[in-house]
């Protein structure tokens, strides 16, 4: 079932393979039961020399490094922090944040470099904020990366999980905003006018899409959804055959799931629900999303914040991310597939590398100001590569 089925595998690699490139132990991996706090590393991010891609591990001629410069690591040292949110509103609902910032070179007692809450670096501070989810933040091995080219991430960890489209599709991307506004308002200690919340950005890969996807200004259209799914059996193109079952799993129950949604999202304005998203957040990038069907055309249409999304080719839904983009109303949007790749492309070093490189380059130009950046993901720059097709 999509990206569900195999978490446990896909996490256990990207675990393996973070190994592999660092000479480190495996770390611990989240469970579908909760949340596990980010291991504390006890050294810096592996230098470009460590990290860089042997020629076995690439299926391309050009040395990574140098075609995607942005896939190294950046100036800054990389710490990490955590904090327990709770929104009252959603009674009680408890948001686990793991924060990656730049800072500090500071050693401990041992004399091992300081990762877990070094001293903020203050030079350029407030860093643009980038919020994602912990599959996209561990598997693409985010972490400390984005925080060396001067961002703040915050890996939003939800106290449940869903494998069909269910409540989390509402639940998700509000814990995502409510981590936003938290962040916004109440800063960790000690990290106060580090982030700069005004400048936010969302990314996120397969249900991590779903997510930046549903934050990017698009609106749930029930009527759409539900009639979708009605005739699903009956399209002409076949579809897998876990797909139906997978996105239509709020059909049966949508009176359920417009209570708990209630009155403040689910109040239909020209048979579209309110939008789910926060004004600061400037630019979305939702990898492998699905969500069409949810949103149908005119929901999709309501997007209005610039959008990079990114697909594998042979991706089995890869037919549902061109859809939305095709009929996403963002201005400015972009897509780069990954030709011959499927879903679990992000566990392959190289692609992950890669997609490293498109997200600094994508939030370095819309939320840093960073001009030159449009060139590392633009028709231009993606053309180069004949594994990538520019959309």
């Amino acid at each position: 079932m999509r990206l569900a089925r195999l978490l446990a595998v896909c996490a256990l690699t990207s675990a393996l393979l973070a190994a592999c490139a660092t000479g480190g132990t495996v770390p611990p991996v989240a469970d579908a039961t909760g949340p596990l706090e980010t291991p504390v590393p006890t050294q810096q991010a592996p230098s470009a020399m460590e990290s860089k891609p042997t020629a076995a591990a690439s299926p391309t001629a050009y040395s990574l490094p140098e075609a995607f410069p942005l896939s190294e690591p950046g100036t800054y040292f990389a710490s990490n922090t955590s904090l327990i949110l709770v929104d009252d509103s959603r009674n009680g609902r408890e948001v686990r944040v793991t924060l990656w910032y730049p800072a500090l070179k500071e050693t401990d007692e041992q004399g091992n470099l300081r990762v877990r809450n070094a001293t903020p670096d203050r030079s350029l501070a407030p860093y643009p904020l980038i919020l994602t989810e912990p599959n996209t933040g561990e598997i693409v091995l985010l972490q400390s990366h984005l925080a060396t080219h001067g961002f703040v991430l915050a890996i939003v960890r939800f106290p449940d999980r869903y494998d069909n489209w269910d409540f989390g599709v509402v639940d998700h991307p509000r814990d995502i905003a409510f981590a936003l506004d938290q962040l916004a308002s109440n800063p960790p200690e000690g990290l106060g006018g580090v982030i700069d919340a005004e400048h936010a950005g969302v990314v996120g890969y397969s249900w991590g899409g779903f997510y930046s996807l549903a934050l990017s200004g698009v609106r749930i259209h029930p009527s759409a959804y539900l009639e979708w799914c009605a005739n699903a059996p009956a399209i002409e193109d076949p579809l897998p055959d876990w797909y139906i079952p997978y996105a239509c799993g709020l059909a049966g129950k949508w009176g359920e799931f417009e209570s708990h949604v209630g009155g403040e999202i689910a109040t239909p304005e020209e048979g579209l629900w309110q939008p789910i998203t926060d004004e600061r957040i400037r630019a979305v990038m939702p990898m492998a999303p699905d969500g069409a069907w949810l949103y149908g055309e005119s929901g999709l249409a309501m997007a209005d914040r610039p959008a990079f999304i990114i697909e594998g080719a042979e991706d089995e839904q890869a037919f549902e991310a061109e859809h939305i983009f095709t009929h996403l109303g963002s201005p400015d949007r972009t897509m780069v597939s990954f030709v011959g790749r499927g879903h679990m492309m992000v566990t392959e070093p190289d692609v992950s590398a890669r997609i490293r490189h498109f997200v600094t380059a994508f939030f370095g130009y819309h939320l840093q100001g960073q001009e030159a950046y449009r060139d590392y993901f633009s028709e231009e720059f993606v053309a180069q590569f004949s594994d990538l097709i520019w959309h």
